[in-house]
């Protein structure tokens, strides 16, 4: 049996993932970057992040949290990028 995965753009993945950013939640965005990869070939993606299924399954499956280069390493296997700005109605008080 052969899976079929949800069509799926960057620009629609990146606007799912950034209203988890957007939460500021290191736990909901985890949670959200991991349900993103099962809308792909979880094999290329592995391959394109060079990490193990296993170890991408293990960094967004539970409540550890993973490390910033898994993180980056998947969300740049997607296609996708981070990428930091001002947050809305809200300054540095340095």
């Amino acid at each position: 049996m052969t899976k079929t995965y949800r069509p799926v753009t960057p620009s629609q993945l990146a606007d799912e993932l950034n209203q988890a950013f957007a939460s500021a939640e290191p736990h909901t965005i985890s949670r959200a970057i991991g349900q993103a990869p099962k809308d792909f070939n979880i094999s290329e993606i592995s391959k394109k992040a060079e990490l193990q299924r296993t170890s991408i399954y293990r960094a967004f499956g539970n409540e550890q949290l993973p490390n910033f280069s898994t993180v980056l390493g998947v969300l740049t296997a997607m296609g996708l990028q981070l990428k930091v700005a001002p947050k809305r109605g809200g300054h540095a008080s340095f």
